[in-house]
């Protein structure tokens, strides 16, 4: 097909992918149209060319699919939170499905493996329980504001345009996150625009107010604020932390976290207590989790619930078992087994998460789980014990290829790989097809209105191997 940088072409999307992209198939040339669904008719722009394939960019759309509908957000299409949010959810799970079975097929190579609808997260709005929004001394202005009277660029505390750095939209409400912290941020966000310091500049690198990190309790509904700033004034953050103490009940912590660094991350060097003096906790399973500001905890406390669940079904525990735990984290998998295994030991690199997860055994009085920190392919050959049953809970990147043949040696009878990263799934399931037998996957959505699936496969090693 006859494709140049610069041309417009109306075309048909038949197909999406994982990263959230449309996909028109002509004459075995495929042109990834973003912001597009199937059955979609739009006029789009080649924006890049190579050899196989062209990147477009929608310049109308000519007929809708029945598979749209109408998102709620003011900034869909323009933020990079949730970039599906014009995809009816049934067809979000039915893609993300289709998702897990098409990596599972052409990255392994394995055939014929029961992949089950996806779970459907019990809220679609208002589910994350942590929300990051950035500081930018120019906030960039989405088309009706640069077309209207108001053509202000000046400061923005918001969520980033979608593969940038430095485009921060003034976000004057996220839906992903419960009602109460858009009254959070609209008043921080009131705060900054009066106070005497400069925000940060995400090219000058220099000012003082970098980011708002909110985190909420879905068990006791209650907040952490977490204010991180380029250098310490207390002066400056004080009076913000008593004002939002005073007006919301529900914020048991504000803190301060100090960054100085240039890498755009919410994490501090080190942190102040603000106001507030209870620690922020929530439930999982029925266990009791201490959540500080820098500490790991699932998104979607609800999603993560029946995606534990889902994990002590597939690892068929009747309380005999020794369970080793890879990439353990805060331990939050492990608690959740500890009433269906005999022992359950944890490896994880993070030393903060180790104990963390220490300290949840204590706050949640659990004797039957240890917990080692150090790096996975130098720990396994020094366990003293051989694992009846192994849980792969790995980063998006996947496993150290180290590890997986030390998985394979130590030759557990049961694996459960718990993965947010179809790709990598598929790549990891793929090395250990020789010993392990895919019995079933069962996704779980865990971020509604995004291409992103956590899926949990069951595997079962190979009689003689």
């Amino acid at each position: 097909m006859p494709v140049k940088k610069g041309q417009t072409l109306e075309i048909e999307i038949s197909d999406i992918t994982f990263g959230g992209k449309g996909i028109s198939r002509t004459d075995g040339f495929v042109i990834f149209v973003d912001q597009t669904v199937p059955s979609d008719k739009v006029s789009a722009r080649i924006v890049k060319k190579k050899k196989n394939y062209a990147e477009a960019r929608i310049v109308e759309l000519l007929e809708p699919s029945p598979f749209r509908t109408e998102p709620k957000c003011a900034y869909s299409g323009y933020c990079g939170g949730c970039k599906w949010q014009f995809l009816r959810y049934d067809k979000q799970l039915e893609y993300k499905r289709q998702h897990v079975a098409e990596s599972l097929e052409h990255i392994a190579l394995i055939k014929g493996v029961p992949v089950h609808p996806a779970i459907p997260s019990e809220q679609i709005f208002g589910y994350r329980n942590k929300m990051e929004f950035s500081c930018s001394d120019k906030k960039w202005l989405m088309p009706q504001e640069m077309n209207g009277e108001n053509t202000d660029d000046g400061i923005a505390l918001g969520l980033h345009v979608p593969g940038t750095f430095y485009k921060v939209l003034d976000t004057k409400a996220c839906l992903l996150q419960p009602a109460l912290g858009n009254q959070i941020l609209e008043d921080v966000r009131d705060f900054i625009k009066h106070s005497a310091l400069p925000v940060y500049g995400l090219h000058s690198h220099s000012g003082f107010w970098r980011f708002l990190m909110l985190r909420h309790s879905v068990a006791h509904d209650r907040w952490l604020v977490n204010l991180i700033t380029a250098s310490e004034n207390r002066e400056a953050v004080q009076p913000l932390a008593d004002l939002l103490v005073s007006k919301y009940p529900n914020i048991v912590s504000v803190v301060n976290n100090i960054s100085s660094r240039k890498a755009a991350v919410a994490v501090g060097e080190y942190e102040i207590p603000l106001a507030g003096t209870a620690p922020l906790t929530d439930k999982i399973a029925g266990f009791e989790f201490e959540i500080s500001a820098n500490s790991f905890f699932q998104t979607n406390t609800r999603g993560a619930a029946q995606l534990y669940e889902t994990v002590k079904i597939y690892a068929e525990l009747t309380g005999k078992e020794t369970v080793l735990d890879l990439y353990s984290g805060t331990g939050t998998i492990a608690l959740s087994l500890s009433d269906v295994a005999k022992q359950v030991i944890g490896m994880e690199i993070a030393a903060s998460a180790v104990r963390d997860a220490e300290k949840n055994c204590r706050i949640n009085q659990v004797s039957n789980c240890r917990f080692v920190a150090g790096d996975i392919k130098d720990l396994l050959s020094k366990l003293d014990v051989r694992p009846d049953v192994m849980i792969i809970d790995p980063p998006r990147d996947g496993m150290h290829k180290d590890v997986v043949k030390q998985v394979t040696d130590m030759g557990p009878k049961r694996i459960v790989y718990v993965s947010c990263n179809p790709a990598t799934l598929a790549r990891d399931l793929g090395m250990l097809k020789k010993d392990y037998h895919v019995s079933e996957v069962q996704p779980a959505d865990m971020f509604p209105h995004t291409y992103h699936i956590e899926s949990v496969a069951k595997l079962d090693r190979i009689a003689g191997n």
